[in-house]
């Protein structure tokens, strides 16, 4: 007669047999479900300088690449280019780490209308390295009211 420690040790033997089986594929080798990280990226685009930070899901930081550290030339920081080769980095990066999706948050310099022009461009190149890119959110800040404006109550005059 089996002892009832031996018996859960035999159905747990069996079970992990059943699950190797399903994970086999048609030409009979096993393989490993890897499990898919998620990663925020976060796009600083002015019409100055470009700033990509990469976080974690929880907010802890993985990458921080900006247009100055790419190129040696202040007037190029904001140029598409740029952002291409700021995406290159950053792909590179988390690739190491076993990113594959991505949720992606666009912010612009507040109170401007549109995003500068290297946050397509990095968005873009993220997608042909193979990412998957799971939402894109825009996150400007736009003032409601506050403070007053400087000039008066009849306005600035010459």
């Amino acid at each position: 007669m089996k002892k009832p420690a031996e018996e859960s040790k035999e159905k747990k033997e069996e079970k992990t047999e059943t699950i190797e089986e399903i994970e086999d594929n048609e030409e009979g080798k096993k393989e490993k479900k890897k499990k898919e990280i998620e990663a925020v990226v976060n796009i600083y685009t002015s019409f100055n300088n470009t700033i990509v930070h990469v976080t974690d899901m929880a907010g802890k930081t993985i990458a921080k690449v900006t247009g100055g550290m790419v190129t040696k030339h202040g007037r190029l920081k904001a140029n598409p280019t740029i952002a291409m080769f700021i995406a290159k980095r950053i792909s590179e990066i988390i690739k190491d780490l076993g990113i594959k999706s991505l949720y992606v948050r666009i912010r612009a310099k507040t109170r401007n209308p549109a995003p500068g022009p290297g946050a397509n461009s990095i968005i873009k190149s993220l997608s042909r390295e193979g990412y998957k890119i799971l939402n894109i959110l825009d996150t400007t800040r736009f003032p409601r009211g506050g403070p007053k404006k400087k000039g008066g109550r009849r306005g600035r005059r010459p």
